[in-house]
């Protein structure tokens, strides 16, 4: 892999995690047109993630700060009979939120992993999965305006939003464009459904990494790829900040429509290529 190569993989990884375009999707078309084999290049799948995990803690790092010092003011409370206390404490009410919407998604994970990675070369199926992410972001748009925030959120909302993020392991189908427009399907308002979206995507971007770091380890990886490793994952980080930023207004204003439209145009040609070119 050349050190361009690592630049766009990067560069796609960054922005496609986080703007609702599907970034396995994305990959996957790159490693195609590429001839990149996964096999030899998943410690660079796994440092990469890592990379936009990075982005998420840096943009996040307040909330995520809050929770982890909720989490032990929470084991005190449990340990002296004060109870959980939900309505009483937001941040420790979010965190729960983000368990229970991770609970799920983890299961389809490790229940069907191998399907998943089984999609990642039918080229058909990625194209309607980009054109299902189309819709999902059109019809988001149709969405009056939500009241909801953390202390209107429930336990079914979680679960939702938790298999929407699931489902997103499809390549084609976005999970940040998933997990928003859940948010938003369930009465969330705008800049929460975006905060809630990019914080449950921790245990999720983290989740991936760990499942594929066996066959990463046992992989042979070929020293030359170090450099071109080390400039991917930072690329990756920086795409991906701009990226949250980006989604944040995007979200906000009311324009997700305008990626619908680019996920329709991806999904279309590349339903078209597998048809007709393969």
């Amino acid at each position: 892999m050349s050190y361009l190569e690592s630049i766009i993989l990067g560069l796609v990884q960054g922005l496609a995690e986080f703007l609702p375009i599907s970034s396995s999707g994305h990959l996957a078309l790159l490693q195609h047109f590429f001839g990149i084999q996964g096999d030899k290049v998943l410690m660079f799948t796994v440092m990469l993630h890592i990379g936009t995990l990075v982005s998420v803690f840096i943009m996040y790092w307040s909330d995520i700060w809050a929770l982890i010092k909720e989490l032990f003011i929470t084991i005190a409370d449990l340990c002296t009979g004060k109870g959980l206390r939900l309505s009483e404490r937001p941040m420790r009410k979010l965190g729960l939120m983000i368990i229970v919407a991770t609970i799920p998604t983890g299961l389809m994970g490790l229940c069907f992993n191998s399907f998943f990675e089984s999609l990642n070369t039918n080229l058909l199926f990625i194209g309607v999965g980009f054109i299902i992410t189309g819709l999902l972001l059109f019809f988001s748009e149709k969405i009056g305006k939500n009241r909801n925030d953390i202390e209107g959120m429930n336990f079914r909302n979680g679960i939702f939003i938790g298999i929407l993020q699931g489902i997103a392991i499809c390549p084609g189908i976005s999970r940040s464009g998933s997990t928003m427009v859940g948010g938003l399907f369930t009465g969330l308002t705008r800049e929460f459904a975006v905060r809630f979206a990019f914080l449950i995507s921790i245990p999720s971007i983290l989740g991936a990494a760990v499942v594929e770091l066996p066959d990463a380890m046992h992989a042979t990886t070929d020293a030359s790829l170090i450099g071109p490793m080390v400039v991917g994952v930072i690329v990756a980080a920086i795409c991906g900040i701009l990226a949250i930023k980006a989604m944040i207004k995007v979200v906000v204003d009311r324009k997700l429509k305008y990626f619908a439209y680019y996920v329709w145009i991806l999904g279309a040609l590349t339903v078209i290529y597998s048809v007709f070119f393969m």
